[in-house]
């Protein structure tokens, strides 16, 4: 055979195109996923953005309460149960009776609700006003507290009698204690009469009454014995002390129905327990008392 007789042979050549693909179920499975995520977070947001009326009204809408009362069938007319033997439809069944029982729920359970979220909704909003009366009257405490002894540090006799002070709040109010100090002392031994050292303060504290609308109680106190007993004379020296320190701030112009309790205490409480001895013991205790709020009157009464 001739070399132009040889057959000729075409070779076709297929270029891959890579790996190919594996059809796409996985793109119905990526976009299932990414449904949930977004039906996910889309219920993560509604849940932070509800409030608590709002979740509790959606778990009422879902409860079993407001399913069909049916027991079968698709609550329609039939309400899933099959044609008596009477009439011309009739499908062999036997007859169906029914019987309506008795509403069993009470008339007076939605009252009864409502009376209760008003009745919480009432003592949510008593609270509220208490505790908004409170933060005032702190408010107005601290401020007092403040002025006192700005006015100590301003007036040169009252600066030096500063150590003699001692300002702090109670569960009862804002106390105000004019305490004796080694060699600086309120009254003289055994005297009910302040000195001027502690008139001094007390017209500084009468100022400071005379800001605010709180009633004031008086409290005298005394120290132990250097032996550590009580006299029995302290009763009436220290209630003596409280009513002379009354004269004198309502002298400053505190307004003497303002006055609610004068008292001596004598040794019973004292300022430093650890040494009932110490000077520190010898007080005049002024409280500024915390008032109960003034709330609307209960329309129920």
């Amino acid at each position: 055979m001739s070399v132009g007789d040889q057959p000729i042979v075409i070779k076709k050549v297929k270029k891959g195109g890579g790996h190919g693909h594996h059809g796409g179920a996985w793109k119905v499975a990526y976009a299932d996923f990414v449904t949930a995520m977004m039906a996910f977070f889309l219920l993560m947001w509604l849940i932070n953005t509800t409030s608590p009326e709002q979740k509790q009204g959606i778990a009422d809408y879902f409860a079993p309460a407001s399913v069909s009362q049916t027991s079968s069938g698709a609550g329609g007319i039939l309400g899933g149960t099959a044609l008596g033997t009477d009439g011309s439809k009739s499908a062999g069944a036997s007859p169906i009776i029914e019987e309506l029982a008795p509403d069993s729920r009470n008339p007076n359970d939605g009252k009864n609700r409502d009376a209760s979220k008003s009745d919480s909704l009432e003592a949510a909003s008593t609270q509220a006003l208490r505790d908004a009366l409170q933060k005032r009257e702190e408010a107005a405490f601290a401020s007092a507290a403040q002025s006192l002894r700005q006015s100590l540090q301003d007036m040169p006799e009252l600066a030096e009698l500063s150590k003699n002070i001692i300002i702090d709040q109670t569960p009862e109010g804002l106390r105000i204690q004019l305490v004796d100090q080694e060699g600086r002392s309120m009254f003289n031994a055994g005297s009910s009469q302040p000195n001027d050292r502690a008139k001094l303060l007390l017209r500084a504290v009468s100022k400071v009454i005379n800001q605010l609308p709180n009633r004031v109680s008086i409290y005298g106190h005394t120290s132990a014995n250097a032996n550590g007993s009580r006299a029995e004379s302290d009763w009436p020296l220290s209630a003596a002390r409280a009513d002379a320190s009354r004269r004198i701030l309502q002298g400053s112009g505190v307004d003497p129905d303002r006055v609610y309790q004068v008292s001596g205490k004598a040794a019973s409480e004292p300022l430093y327990p650890d040494d009932p001895t110490l000077a520190g013991n010898r007080r005049i205790a002024i409280v500024l008392l915390r008032e109960a709020p003034v709330l609307p009157p209960d329309p129920g009464l």
